[in-house]
């Protein structure tokens, strides 16, 4: 039975793995990468290391996807006259 619950562990996470990588919108890959995360906490947990899936569970399925969300709402928020124009970067590099 163990044995069993680590293959579909394995495969959870292989397949989670690749949706993430699949993923084109940057919000879809940050719910990706969470469920992800949690994948290798199960994973973790099923290979009886529980102090490394409370690192994971921290980490990989909390506080990187939220950190993702945010820089993606700071830089939609940004107004876009802040940034500078395409002809403007260009010709401040080439002089």
């Amino acid at each position: 039975m163990e044995q069993v619950l680590e293959a579909v562990s394995y495969l959870l996470v292989a397949a989670l793995g690749t949706a993430v990588v699949l993923a084109r919108e940057p919000r879809r890959q940050a719910v990706m990468q969470c469920l992800f995360g949690m994948s290798l906490t199960m994973l973790f947990l099923v290979l009886q290391a529980p102090d490394v899936a409370l690192s994971e569970v921290a980490v990989g399925a909390a506080a990187l996807p939220l950190m993702i969300l945010v820089a993606l709402a700071n830089v939609r928020a940004e107004p876009s006259s802040n940034r500078p124009a395409e002809g403007a970067a260009a010709g401040a590099r080439s002089s």
